[in-house]
């Protein structure tokens, strides 16, 4: 069975990727790897106000748990999924990644994904 390791791993391999990140839903770093300029622990500590933003505005437009979200930077995207109730993932990509085959297999793949944390 794969791990968090295994993932974040993965992760950081396909192109275009600079960080692969799992955190708990307080900031701290569970499993993470990065570029060298990136701090995984820091990254992982500014995660936790937008997940609870995305939360809120979940429940104020009615649309339900919070899934995954995509923002966007001139310097590319970054995407916070939800692995669990206690776990999200961050992933940081470059303008040239395949943003669009990354969301499809975060969704895809979600109930396994879930079941690593």
């Amino acid at each position: 069975m794969p791990t968090i390791r295994d993932l974040v791993t993965a992760l950081r391999r396909r192109d275009g990727i600079d960080a692969a990140i799992v955190l708990g839903r307080d900031g701290l770093l569970i499993d993470g790897t990065s570029n060298g300029a990136l701090d995984p622990e820091g990254l992982a500590a500014h995660v936790p106000p937008m997940a609870l933003a995305a939360v809120e505005m979940g429940l104020a437009s009615q649309r339900g748990d919070f899934g995954l979200m995509v923002l966007e930077y001139s310097g590319g995207s970054v995407v916070v999924t939800s692995l669990s109730p206690d776990a999200l993932l961050l992933v940081l990509l470059r303008p040239e990644a395949n943003l669009a085959a990354l969301l499809f297999e975060l969704r895809r793949h979600r109930s396994q994904l879930s079941a690593l944390v």
